[in-house]
């Protein structure tokens, strides 16, 4: 299985995804169309062009790897690798004009993924982890990214993206682990993820994921020293529930309580 030059792919799919969305945002003809019937759940032509872009790098670059992207599917490869692409994750904060989506690109093998990167076009920053780097880069530079370590629940940062998380139930469950932690926040998307990776906070839990939403923070996460499961401690890879925690304190005390719901 060739890895090399997945990095340097993944920067030219970032940089041309930045080209394609950067004249959407908070411009004043963006539309947004809804891609469900009984839920608000939108896609903008940004969405579609940062794909397409992507895509036609992958065809010309890595032919022979796979692809899985939100708004265009499947396509199969040969080499035993994806590419696993969300061309803006967040869609209803970039719509609504803030700056904490972010483009997704992870690729993975059989086992999960090997490499993620989270690019957050407007603030220009980048972070990534996977094949021996764990670095972020922005308007302060470059820094290597690393968790907060263990911590107590009590005095945990926790995120999510929506107060309701899922389900009601499962909306009962992360209610019961905000109880007991020093701050809750909302609405970051994938950029919680970021910050947890590099150092800010200590957990972020959430529910309803594709597999294209998580696969890139797995492996930002994951390279700078966390750890993110499902809810039961199991591969959160492919979608579902996901708990990412900067400490295995933070992490175990999280899952307990979640088992409770489970």
């Amino acid at each position: 299985m060739k890895t090399d030059g997945i990095v340097d792919t993944a920067h030219l799919l970032a940089d041309a995804a930045r080209r394609a969305i950067l004249p959407y945002f908070r411009s004043a003809g963006l539309l947004a169309e809804n891609k469900e019937t009984d839920a608000f759940d939108p896609v903008t032509e940004a969405d579609r062009a940062a794909e397409r872009a992507m895509r036609a790098i992958l065809r010309d670059k890595r032919p022979q790897d796979g692809i899985l992207g939100e708004e265009y599917g499947a396509t199969r490869g040969e080499s035993g690798l994806t590419w696993v692409l969300d061309p803006i994750d967040g869609t209803r904060g970039f719509m609504s004009g803030t700056p904490t989506w972010g483009v997704l690109i992870a690729v993975s093998d059989e086992n999960g993924p090997i490499y993620g990167m989270i690019d957050q076009p407007y603030v220009g920053e980048r972070f990534e982890g996977g094949l021996g780097r764990s670095v972020m880069a922005g308007p302060q530079g470059t820094q290597d990214l690393g968790v907060k370590g263990n911590q107590d629940l009590s005095q945990s940062v926790l995120f999510t993206t929506f107060p309701e998380v899922g389900t009601a139930n499962e909306g009962a469950a992360f209610k019961s682990v905000a109880d007991r932690v020093k701050l809750t926040r909302y609405g970051m998307d994938c950029y919680a993820y970021a910050l947890l990776a590099a150092g800010q906070i200590d957990l972020v839990i959430e529910a309803g994921l594709a597999a294209y939403d998580i696969q890139a923070p797995i492996a930002v996460v994951e390279a700078a020293g966390g750890i993110v499961t499902d809810w039961s401690g199991g591969p959160a890879h492919l979608g579902g529930r996901a708990v990412a925690a900067a400490g295995n304190t933070q992490h175990a005390a999280a899952l307990e309580i979640l088992s409770e719901f489970i």
